[in-house]
């Protein structure tokens, strides 16, 4: 029998609104024989309790609007936010950059979304491990990066009328919280919102906490999850690549890692705005019945805590 999706109705924590993505799913890419097939996750996702969903990966779902919202229907799905990977630091990635978002943005501006997710490139190879990039940008790429953050943040809001959120990652150029400060210092809050990444402000040496109340103005979206800080502190100390971490199970279930969820959902009840807060663990190549039960475990012992779904 599924889960009751009734919500919870304690004011203190009615405006937070408790969704998943893929990535609960263990999926990081739009095609990979690793990960579950869309429409088993999506209907496990349905299952496990949830109804409000990010898309994850640009390809995965259906990116055809009218089937994507038939799928989403079938299943009671409200979806709130698409992502997209893209490059903002060298001139010549532009062009490919600008006509990937703005198909994300037509496919989920039509779904009646509200925000796009932009996920950082990494500068190790995703499977690999290998470098691809540069680990520290120069001047010169910083501040390209920074602009056409704006310009692309510009472009989804005025032209799709999604929120851009960037997104703090493992292996990127926007991972610690002095890369995190010079994003809030630099960038145009009109334009460009940030998306509260819990697990990977913990692997950046971070705290959600503290940032929930240095920036309040400037969170937008959560993605909530956990990591072990023991293998996050030998992951740097050993210069592990973020996918080392994962496979060797740095991000963890709550209420096991950092950050602890009850002073979290604290924090972000005392923001006292609507949040959507999307769970995520990353566990790239998990076996595919693990995702389930961990989901519907997740998920109750966040309502615990007064975040979402009872």
């Amino acid at each position: 029998m599924a889960p009751s999706k009734a919500r919870n109705t304690d004011p203190r924590y009615s405006k937070l609104t408790i969704g998943v993505c893929p990535d609960q799913w263990g999926v990081w890419f739009p095609f990979d024989d690793k990960q579950i097939a869309w429409d088993v996750a999506l209907a496990e996702m349905a299952e496990a309790g949830f109804s409000v969903t990010e898309t994850g990966p640009f390809g995965y779902f259906p990116t055809n609007p009218k089937l994507l919202k038939a799928v989403m229907d079938e299943y009671d799905f409200k979806v709130v936010a698409g992502t997209g990977w893209g490059i903002l630091h060298k001139a010549e990635a532009w062009a490919d950059t600008e006509a990937f978002f703005r198909r994300v943005g037509e496919t989920h501006a039509a779904l009646g979304a509200e925000y796009v997710v932009h996920l950082p490139p990494m500068f190790r190879d995703e499977k690999t491990g290998n470098y691809t990039d540069d680990k520290v940008l120069s001047t010169e790429a910083w501040n390209l990066y920074i602009s056409n953050a704006d310009r692309l943040g510009r472009i989804m809001k005025e032209d799709y009328g999604l929120k851009m959120v960037l997104h703090p990652h493992g292996d990127s150029h926007i991972e610690t919280p002095e890369d995190i400060d010079r994003i809030f210092q630099a960038t145009d809050p009109e334009y460009v919102g940030f998306c509260l990444d819990t697990g990977h402000i913990v692997y950046g040496m971070g705290d959600p906490m503290e940032l929930c109340r240095k920036y309040p103005e400037r969170i937008s979206y959560v993605h909530i999850k956990a990591m072990d800080p023991g293998l996050v502190k030998q992951a740097h100390d050993e210069d592990w690549p973020f996918v080392k971490a994962v496979h060797a199970g740095c991000s963890v279930a709550p209420p096991a890692g950092e950050p602890d969820m009850h002073d979290l959902i604290e924090a972000l009840a005392d923001l006292d705005k609507e949040l959507y807060v999307i769970c995520e663990q990353d566990m790239y190549g998990c076996a595919k019945d693990y995702p389930l039960p961990n989901a519907i475990q997740t998920r109750e012992y966040l309502a615990s805590l007064g975040l979402g779904l009872n």
